[in-house]
């Protein structure tokens, strides 16, 4: 379970995400950050974007 921080941050990395082009290096740095702290995968946060690898 997230602590209320870490929840203020998952969202605070979705929106950056959002805004972010995409790719680009930030994106991938936003996109791993988020990674680690919610454990999902590289393709369920793209999928979570409406995203696909063939995106890239």
């Amino acid at each position: 379970m997230l602590t209320r921080d870490e929840l203020r941050r998952r969202n605070a990395l979705w929106r950056e995400l959002r805004a972010a082009p995409y790719p680009s290096p930030d994106f991938e740095r936003l996109l791993a950050e988020l990674s680690a702290l919610t454990g999902w995968n590289r393709a369920r946060i793209l999928a979570g974007l409406g995203l696909g690898e063939e995106d890239s």
